[in-house]
């Protein structure tokens, strides 16, 4: 079978070309976990392998039944995206950190969602809090964004110390300041549950959140996915256009010929791929170049970490790439106004990198997909929304070919229906 991919050059054009594409290992063949979730893993992974195989037999994808338009205004309108910002990330559990990004007691992860500072620690027991990054004394924010190491948050306008839960512990000057009550300033708590290697938090102090309800039929697959074992290596950001807009390039695979020639097209197969969804959740399966020497062995002989390039996508920005291999990206989109967002993007290992060999790959594997999503997916959607306003009154079609596309707006729908009852 081949897929011939659409000149995407111009005569002339100069711009560099970019990396080779890394080296892929597949993990997923060599786990032998023998708790249920690991089986279930390995038999949904050997099922999906064997879906995946007949589109390449077939030369065809998983379809919706039927196409979808989306007004161009859904994502111009300023007071639309308020709305979904209320009803999406402001009511939903939000992914917001991998769980080895806190590997042990005593570690930290701070970002900023939506005017939000939030800081996630792992205290002493293991046990992981989220709270507001401001001193309750003055406001302060505590510690700067990004993940590092502290026995306790000490502010730096006035040293007030707080322990990794968030109680307050030291009053610098106590005695001149006056006597201030522990419980009465402690850190704003924010509801915050751990699970299957994922860490999730509300921005509503008062939410209750069922997360083992959230994630569903989900949740046994990610948790045999070990995510909680790998190794975080490192984190780099991205700017990005509108959320709306910069997830819609993370949900199909139509693009990969025409976009992503040199790169993503040299290992996976374009508009091939399996589909599946758990609530607002899903997972895009697409099809690896290998699978062309695999498509007649025995099942038993197959490795799917070879044959399928699976992304796990939670609701509503996280998005998991390389999940059956031993190097992993992780993508958070989190929206910051109404244009422009940010990207996370977070690098797993299944071991960590000792060798200055392992190291390089490791360098290697996030340089690439850095520069892909920054130089192509990014670069792309940055011009779909410089003709947004032009296009305003029409819409956008999703084809049925592109079933993430339309189950991720028809959740957002959903919610903000929802939301205005």
């Amino acid at each position: 079978m081949v897929q011939i991919s659409p000149e995407t050059r111009a005569a002339g054009d100069e711009r560099p070309l970019p990396p080779p594409a890394p080296e892929y290992h597949s993990w997923i063949g060599q786990d032998r976990s023998s708790d249920d979730a690991g089986k279930a893993m390995r038999q949904d992974a050997a099922d999906l392998a064997e879906r995946v195989i007949e589109h390449y037999r077939n030369n065809t994808t998983h379809e919706a039944e039927e196409q979808w338009t989306e007004p161009v205004d859904n994502y111009l309108d300023v007071d639309r995206w308020l709305r979904e910002m209320d009803a999406v990330h402001r009511s939903v559990p939000l992914p917001l950190a991998m769980s080895s990004e806190l590997p042990k007691p005593g570690t930290y992860k701070a970002l900023d969602v939506l005017g939000t500072p939030i800081l996630i620690t792992r205290d002493r027991q293991g046990v992981v809090h989220a709270m507001i990054n401001a001193c309750r004394h003055r406001g302060a924010e505590l510690v700067e964004p990004g993940c590092g190491v502290a026995k306790r948050i000490t502010c730096p306008y006035h040293a007030w110390s707080y322990d990794l839960s968030g109680e307050l512990r030291g009053v610098y000057a106590e005695k001149t300041f006056g006597d201030v009550p522990r419980d009465k300033r402690s850190l704003i708590q924010l509801p915050v549950g751990e699970r299957a290697g994922i860490v999730f938090v509300s921005l509503d102090p008062n939410a209750e959140h069922d997360l083992d309800a959230w994630l569903g039929d989900l949740q046994p697959l990610l948790e045999g996915l070990r995510f909680a074992d790998c190794h975080h290596y490192a984190t780099r950001e991205l700017t990005s256009p509108n959320w709306k807009v910069t997830l819609d390039g993370y949900l199909e695979t139509y693009h990969f010929a025409s976009l992503h020639t040199k790169t993503v097209f040299e290992t996976n197969f374009s508009n091939m791929m399996a589909h599946d969804t758990w609530g607002p959740h899903q997972r895009l399966a697409a099809a690896l170049r290998p699978i062309a020497d695999m498509v007649d062995l025995p099942a038993d002989k197959r490795d799917p970490g070879d044959i399928v390039g699976a992304i796990y996508w939670l609701f509503p920005g996280l998005a998991i790439a390389g999940t059956w291999r031993n190097k992993i990206a992780v993508s958070i989109v989190i929206p910051r106004t109404a244009t422009e967002s940010v990207t996370q993007q977070i690098i797993l290992l299944r071991q960590p990198a000792v060798t200055e060999e392992e190291r390089h790959a490791a360098d290697q594997f996030g340089e690439w997909f850095y520069e892909v999503v920054r130089d192509e997916d990014y670069a792309t959607t940055y011009g779909v929304q410089r003709g947004l306003k032009a296009l305003a009154g029409t819409d956008f079609v999703f084809g049925r070919n592109e079933p993430g596309l339309q189950h991720f707006h028809r959740t957002i729908h959903r919610l903000l229906d929802e939301a205005s009852r």
